[in-house]
């Protein structure tokens, strides 16, 4: 495993990032912990979660798991950087009672506790905001957040889904109160399909000294090789997947995408993260892998080497926005 400063931190995180989404609804705990046990042996030492994990009325599940997985004991906690994150209502499928979601510095306060004890362990690395919350000022955001430093309960604060004005934003109000070292990462959508990303949020982390911490880097299947997999009988593509190849064009590029990394003797989804671990900021891709096997194929992707041939092909079937502010200024 291939390790590098989370931002402007000195927080060696590896360039694979555990997503754990999967643990719960699609993967019993059993298999779940073994998946964990595999990552860990791999040298993977960055475990990525959220407190609404589970989802539906089994909010808080994969934390849960997560934290079953800690009581094992074998040094699991001090090895792992645990990142987990706040925002959403955990009231299950039913409306939230008033500040139980968003980020009041009552909710900070409430969630984190609540996700110490799922999480069975009394601090966590990354705390990290899910979402934008337009209602509470960041000097109460801050504030909260330096409360639970000094507490001891968090140490790193990140954000995940913000624009890059929001990133400015919360970065400029964490100097001026002073004594905050504000956001270090932000988690955002980002992979070959999808490269908005490059006009505003990555150079704003950039800027700002942020991890980029890319989720859905193969865009929910898409860049995986489903085609390939619906010819030789695999597992059919399916929801935003399959409305994605119901377009012609998206189809058509999809295609030019696995015949080039056929052409290469290179898997799509190994290419795909890759190709992100290439990407300026970008600290490591988020993998979420159902099974073993799929962990395997990520672990794969770091040793691998791009051509800049290749590179070239990539950038000609998912041409990015261009340089940032020329893309959107003229």
């Amino acid at each position: 495993m291939k390790y590098t400063q989370l931002g402007r931190t000195g927080l060696k995180v590896s360039r694979l990032v555990l997503g754990t989404m999967n643990f719960g609804p699609q993967t019993d705990e059993a298999d779940s912990h073994a998946i964990m046990d595999a990552a860990l042996a791999s040298g993977i030492n960055y475990f990525d979660t959220a407190n609404v994990y589970g989802w539906g009325d089994n909010k808080g599940r994969t934390e849960e798991i997560i934290g079953n997985w800690f009581a094992q004991g074998g040094d699991r906690r001090d090895k792992v950087v645990l990142a987990t994150k706040v925002y959403g209502n955990m009231a299950g499928d039913g409306a939230a009672w008033p500040n139980h979601d968003k980020l009041s510095a009552l909710n900070i306060r409430r969630a984190v506790d609540a996700s110490l004890k799922r999480l069975q362990t009394d601090y966590i690395d990354i705390y990290q905001f899910h979402h934008v919350d337009r209602s509470t000022p960041f000097e109460e955001i801050w504030q909260a957040i330096d409360t639970l430093v000094q507490q001891g309960k968090i140490l790193y604060a990140g954000s995940s889904n913000f624009p890059g004005y929001k990133i400015a934003q919360a970065n400029e109000i964490a100097a001026r109160r002073g004594g905050t070292i504000g956001l270090v990462s932000e988690q955002c959508l980002y992979n070959l399909s999808e490269r908005r990303a490059e006009m505003e949020v990555i150079p704003a982390a950039q800027e700002y000294g942020l991890g980029v911490i890319p989720w859905s880097p193969l865009h929910g299947g898409l860049l995986g090789g489903v085609i390939k997999k619906e010819v030789t009988g695999g597992r059919r593509s399916s929801g935003r997947t399959a409305d994605s190849l119901a377009d012609p064009a998206v189809r058509a590029q999809v295609q030019a995408y696995e015949d080039l990394l056929d052409k290469h003797g290179i898997e799509p989804g190994e290419a795909a993260l890759a190709w992100l671990l290439t990407r300026p900021g970008v600290t490591g891709p988020i993998v979420g892998p159902r099974t073993a096997e799929q962990l395997d194929s990520a672990l794969r992707a770091v040793e691998l080497e791009l051509t800049e041939e290749l590179l070239t092909g990539l950038d000609e079937i998912f041409p990015g926005p261009g340089p940032s502010p020329e893309a959107f200024a003229w």
